[in-house]
């Protein structure tokens, strides 16, 4: 058990591929794989009795269904699966959520939105990157090499690692309560990373179900791209913070998205209002300059930015000039070749 001002990780390892591991009683934690920087994603099984509730379900792909059939087989003893339930759209939770209600007779509990967005990105195919998604990445500043490299290859596609979707779902909404694996769950909505993410608190014991909303050890990516370029996420996200930190306490064991299960949880929500409050203070000193959203990772991250993490990066970027925009912090114009210039108001 490793302890970091004042949050603790009572499993030091996770489950191993294919296997469990009982977190509270009737509760499996289990891991994916993902291919990418970030290489996992946690998946959770509640024993409902006669049948499991699955929430979040890893992307699609033959390697993640084979090892769900594993853990079906295995951990979760054959007891057929009847609900599952996704925290947001993104598609390493809401990958195989269309398999379980196709293949499983599962129903799809979820919220609205992200029910909406997921459905809606699955659908939409693209075999090359929209002229508006290349005006939004001129916008940025992109790096010269890698948007030369992204105009013409294919961009990322919910299609590709997302199992279609039928119609038909539950809508989870804001003051719902839910009973999951023998406990009455009070449902709060997180936003910023996704918006109308799910979370759930358990009024029975101590457990938090907090998806990509609450993460230890490292802040979930809150950003801006073409279909909203002007939204403002990092507003969303501090509000929801603010809000969800009033549920928190100590001994609650927060099963997130990624990373391993927690305990510390006043601690950790104050770190990622801090995290972003701070970021927002060195963005704002690094535009006494006019720069380019692609400059401006250094005072957000504090490390190099990788190929890999490029994209990422860079609607992070925008999402906190964005946000300084929407203060009235900073003002922006437009550079001859289309990007925005941003810089701190005088």
């Amino acid at each position: 058990m490793s302890n970091l001002s004042g949050i603790r990780y009572p499993w030091e390892k996770p489950p191993a591929e294919g296997e469990a591991i009982e977190v509270a009683e009737g509760v499996l934690w289990m891991r994916l794989p993902l291919p990418m920087a970030l290489d996992h994603v946690n998946v959770y099984a509640l024993d409902d009795g006669d049948s499991w509730t699955i929430v979040d379900t890893g992307f699609s792909s033959r390697r993640t269904r084979a090892i769900w059939e594993k853990l079906l087989a295995g951990p979760l003893g054959g007891k057929p699966v009847s609900r599952v339930i996704v925290t947001h759209h993104h598609p390493d939770h809401v990958g195989l959520a269309g398999w379980f209600q196709s293949e499983y007779g599962a129903i799809l509990w979820t919220t609205r939105t992200a029910w909406l967005f997921a459905r809606m990105l699955q659908l939409d195919e693209q075999a090359v990157p929209r002229q508006e998604t290349l005006d939004f990445y001129l916008s940025a500043g992109m790096d010269q090499t890698i948007f030369g490299e992204r105009k013409s290859e294919r961009p990322f596609n919910f299609a590709d690692v997302v199992y279609p979707m039928p119609l038909g779902f539950k809508r989870i909404k804001q003051d719902d309560v839910i009973r999951i694996g023998g406990r009455d769950w009070d449902v709060h909505m997180g936003n910023g990373h996704a918006p109308e993410h799910l979370t759930l608190w358990s009024r029975d014991d101590n457990l938090v179900i907090s998806g990509d909303q609450v993460l230890p050890s490292i802040s979930s990516n809150i950003g801006v791209y073409a279909t909203e370029p002007e939204a403002d996420p990092v507003a969303d996200w501090l509000e929801a913070c603010e809000r969800l930190s009033e549920y928190a306490q100590s001994d609650q064991l927060v099963l997130g998205g990624h990373k391993l299960p927690f305990t510390g949880l006043p601690t950790r929500m104050r770190q990622l209002i801090d995290n972003h409050h701070g970021a927002l203070d060195r963005l704002l000193a690094h535009l006494e300059e006019p720069r380019v959203a692609g400059d401006c990772f250094a005072p957000l991250f504090k490390r190099k930015i990788g190929k890999g993490e490029y994209g990422l990066a860079l609607v992070e970027a925008i999402a906190h000039l964005n946000h300084l925009y929407h203060l009235g912090d900073v003002r922006r114009e437009r550079r001859e070749d289309g990007a925005w210039l941003w810089q701190k108001k005088e």
